[in-house]
């Protein structure tokens, strides 16, 4: 069976992180999530699939096609990386039934995707630094801020790519506008010229 064809794109956008999603996958399926991701930017992922007698197969993988995590015969586990350049990740679930083997009840799997702060295990912080609560929350508040001005540091960098684009665009329409008009102001005047010759030849005007 064409996987790309009964394939399903699950696609979130949240500020900080995503939500846990739970979806049924069917035999012979592959279901994936795609998200954009900052650089740098840690990403944890949990996932239980319900056991169904067939194998489903998990990966993530980025624009590119790098593997950045692979498990054949995906049930209950962890995955994390960091991103190394802001990109479109991509996590699939593929289901293949044996050759042979009988149509099997779609199974349930479960996803917790997080990224950024909501990736971050404070509690094993703490113990590892020996923070206090209060140190803990500063220092939760301290990554949250960062983010938010890593957020808007990029989103001016893309309004000046923008910007950048737009008055290369509007210089372009410019001159191909005034190439135009040259185009035309030429051809008139060769139409003109030609057309005197020709009734001068003809000996219609003087």
């Amino acid at each position: 069976m064409d996987f790309l064809h009964n394939s399903m794109l699950l696609l979130f956008t949240i500020f900080l992180g995503a939500d846990a999603i739970r979806f049924h996958l069917a035999s012979n399926q592959r279901k994936c999530l795609k998200e954009e991701i900052h650089k740098n930017v840690l990403v944890t992922g949990e996932y239980d699939a319900q056991e169904n007698g067939q194998r489903a197969d998990l990966s993530v993988t980025d624009s590119r096609g790098h593997i950045l995590y692979s498990k054949e015969d995906a049930i209950k586990g962890r995955f994390a990386f960091t991103t190394e350049e802001y990109d479109m990740f991509e996590v699939c679930f593929t289901s293949k039934a044996p050759q042979g083997g009988g149509v099997a009840p779609d199974r349930e799997v479960y996803l917790d995707v997080k990224h950024g702060i909501e990736a971050k295990n404070y509690e094993d912080i703490a113990k590892a630094e020996k923070l206090k609560p209060l140190e803990v929350e500063l220092r939760r508040l301290e990554d949250l801020s960062k983010s938010i001005v890593d957020d808007f540091a990029y989103m001016r960098s893309r309004e000046e790519q923008m910007r950048d684009t737009n008055e290369s665009t509007h210089s372009r329409v410019m001159y191909f506008s005034l190439f135009s008009m040259l185009c035309l102001l030429g051809l008139a005047t060769w139409q003109v010229l030609y057309l005197r010759r020709y009734f001068k030849s003809k000996k219609l005007i003087e």
